[in-house]
């Protein structure tokens, strides 16, 4: 599982290379990051995402790169919880996803609490 602050500090010290990017799994950014590491482009750009990554709440850092589960160590509260369960239903409803996702993110999110 990725944690937000080992992606804040690869961010800060290793950006301009896209470290961060392949820690987060976004590979192709982490390659094109390397690429043009010449240009000090891509160090603009990461020390804008460490603001970004810094300002970023943890649930919203899990929903991104963690597909929504919580951090270790915790669990969600039942408000976030709540909320995440309606927001899942809407996309069950609405076809974006079959119910056996539905029941197995369903059941992730009620283990957590």
């Amino acid at each position: 599982m990725k944690t937000k602050s080992t992606a804040i500090l690869l961010c800060f010290f290793g950006g301009g290379l896209g470290i961060h990017k392949f820690y987060l799994g976004q590979n192709g950014a982490g390659i094109l990051y390397l690429l043009f590491c010449w240009t000090c482009i891509p160090a603009l750009i990461a020390f804008v995402e460490f603001f970004v990554l810094l300002f970023m709440s943890d649930a919203e850092f899990n929903t991104k790169f963690n597909q929504g589960i919580a951090s270790a160590g915790g669990a969600i509260s039942a408000k976030d919880a709540t909320s995440a369960l309606a927001d899942l239903k809407k996309l069950f409803d609405s076809g974006v996803i079959t119910a056996e996702e539905y029941e197995e993110k369903r059941q992730k999110l009620l283990k957590s609490l």
